[in-house]
């Protein structure tokens, strides 16, 4: 289904230059619609909102992933993500990363 079909008309920006004529400031009507989950609710996390939530760095956290046997680590074909409950368990255990 394309965005003609749900009535959704999708403007993007470029470099600050609006696409399709919206507003500098306005939202697209294809990102409105999008119900942001706060980090602490989601079931699994990218690096990226894992070393926001965790206060741990990118890289640290991309080297944990890459342990064998990490427990916290879900592939989803070449994509890494973190499981939050599983990761929150390991800071708690852990003295030293």
């Amino acid at each position: 289904m394309n965005d003609k079909e749900r009535n959704t008309p999708c403007n993007l920006q470029y470099k600050g230059v609006s696409i399709n004529g919206s507003e500098e400031n306005e939202l697209p009507l294809c990102m409105e619609n999008k119900v942001r989950v706060p980090i602490h609710l989601k079931l699994t996390l990218t690096i990226k909102e894992a070393a926001e939530y965790s206060n741990i760095g990118i890289n640290k956290i991309d080297t944990l992933l890459k342990q064998p046997n990490c427990p916290f680590v879900l592939f989803v074909g070449t994509r890494k993500l973190v499981k939050r409950r599983e990761f929150e368990e390991y800071i708690r255990r852990e003295l030293i990363i």
